[in-house]
């Protein structure tokens, strides 16, 4: 590593289920940080894995001269967010960098994660959420995901975006901004960070997404695991919605309205007729945006980038009308702070 002077004392919070095939080259991007090692601790949240994840962060930790300390902590109930919690509640320090292990970071990203903090005020920041592919289907998702059709122009996934957002890939924020905001919804199961930044954006603070932040990660590999990845994101967010009743920006909703309107045409008799039409459109609008985004990422890609499309909008949008029933009935945030003060600018 590079001698840096001196910086606040960072921990590093990362949750780990069964991750025996990727947690080396996480940790190996952590140790190879431009950052003091002895100003950094690194916790895993570890929901009990069964491979040999554990044995693998040993053997690592231990062949790794001058590593920064690393530490593993029981998470029996697997989720993200119970990780985070008890790895933060436990953090020695002053700022808490959100890593995952499926993702790539650059040498300089807990500096500048640092220095985003201290320049912008921000009570979190973050850079954008680069996709890179190992298969021929990743490089299909990754050209599908660079389309505003794919992720309705959400500006965390664009990586030359620059300024305050309504939530961001992982984040880095303030030990005291996470616990003024009321720390992580410890019940959800998915869309955890973008609810406690809504929760950060209710009690008066920012979110800044900076290019200088970079991070890769490694998307679905296949249709089957992307539907059940968007399904379980759909759900995440409409209870996001029901818990809040409010969303910083609708885009979250839009696929559920789609959904719903393309349904209402074939229920309803006397809309049908304006099925093909409406439906004849949406494919137009597919096919020619799977060729505009194929042009950079290669031309073979175009078919199954088309196909991608619907498997996102479908998967989420009937993800979110699942999870709007689901939690209408059974509310599971009761316990919880809906919009803890504080999280302001520190």
């Amino acid at each position: 590593m590079d001698n840096v002077s001196s910086g606040p004392v960072v921990t590093i919070a990362i949750p780990c289920f069964n991750e025996e095939r990727h947690i080396e080259a996480c940790l190996a991007d952590i140790f190879a940080q431009d950052y003091p090692p002895a100003s950094i601790e690194v916790l895993i949240g570890d929901g009990m894995s069964t491979d040999g994840t554990r044995e693998i962060i040993g053997r690592i930790v231990s062949q790794w001269p001058g590593a920064p300390r690393v530490r593993v902590i029981d998470n029996p109930r697997r989720l993200q967010a119970a990780a985070m919690n008890a790895v933060i509640a436990e953090a020695r320090g002053e700022i808490i960098i959100r890593m995952d292990v499926h993702a790539r970071y650059a040498t300089d990203y807990v500096r500048q994660c640092i220095a985003v903090l201290e320049a912008t005020g921000a009570a979190n920041v973050g850079g954008a959420q680069r996709a890179r592919p190992k298969t021929w289907f990743q490089r299909a998702l990754c050209a599908a995901l660079d389309s505003p059709v794919a992720v309705g122009g959400a500006r965390y996934r664009n990586a030359d975006a620059e300024g305050f957002v309504d939530t961001v890939f992982l984040g880095a924020f303030r030990k005291r901004v996470f616990e003024a905001a009321g720390g992580y919804d410890p019940m959800a199961i998915t869309n955890e960070d973008a609810e406690l930044n809504q929760r950060i954006l209710a009690g008066g603070g920012k979110i800044y997404l900076s290019k200088k932040i970079v991070v890769h990660y490694y998307p679905r590999d296949s249709f089957r695991s992307l539907s059940r990845q968007y399904f379980r994101y759909g759900q995440g967010r409409a209870r996001t919605l029901l818990k809040h009743k409010t969303f910083p920006t609708p885009r979250p909703a839009i696929p559920f309205l789609m959904v719903t309107a393309g349904g209402a045409l074939l229920l309803k008799p006397s809309w049908r007729r304006r099925a093909p039409l409406a439906f004849g459109a949406y494919g137009a609008l597919v096919a020619v945006e799977a060729l505009r985004v194929s042009r950079r990422h290669g031309w073979t890609l175009a078919p199954a980038v088309a196909a991608i499309f619907p498997v996102l909008h479908l998967s989420h949008g009937v993800g979110f009308g699942v999870g709007l029933v689901q939690y209408a009935l059974k509310p599971d945030w009761a316990a919880h702070a809906v919009a803890a003060g504080g999280g302001g600018r520190t």
